[in-house]
């Protein structure tokens, strides 16, 4: 799974619907600069979880967080939800993203963290 600019900048472009980038970025709470830089394809990174639940809970079009995050290459496109009954609990993936990961610095880890959360609300909603 990899940040798929264009089309992350294609489903902003219809979350933002007729609104200005200044009026989505006020609205989603997110500055319109960077709305501005991820319609035009200059971000490198994906956006953080927060920032496309905050961009999710203002869109328009129907653009579900989900479709976000797929574009963003934090899930897969058809993935199942998280806490599928074939799959551990969340909890027990936190703990093993962290053991396996322990050579992130402690910023990272707060911020994949942040990613780990936001999944399990996006699954906690779908039920």
């Amino acid at each position: 799974m990899e940040f798929d600019k264009a089309e992350f900048a294609r489903l902003l472009n219809l979350a933002k619907g007729t609104r200005s980038i200044n009026k989505f970025g006020m609205d989603s709470g997110v500055d319109p600069g960077y709305i501005s830089r991820l319609l035009r394809c200059l971000i490198e990174n994906p956006p953080s979880a927060l920032i496309i639940k905050k961009l999710a809970e203002k869109a328009h079009n129907d653009i579900a967080p989900e479709t976000l995050m797929i574009a963003a290459g934090y899930i897969e496109d058809g993935a199942s939800s998280l806490t599928d009954k074939k799959d551990k609990p969340l909890s027990e993936y936190e703990s093993l993203f962290f053991y396996e990961l322990d050579k992130l610095s402690e910023e990272d880890k707060k911020k994949a963290l942040e990613h780990v959360r936001y999944l399990r609300y996006l699954a906690e909603q779908q039920k």
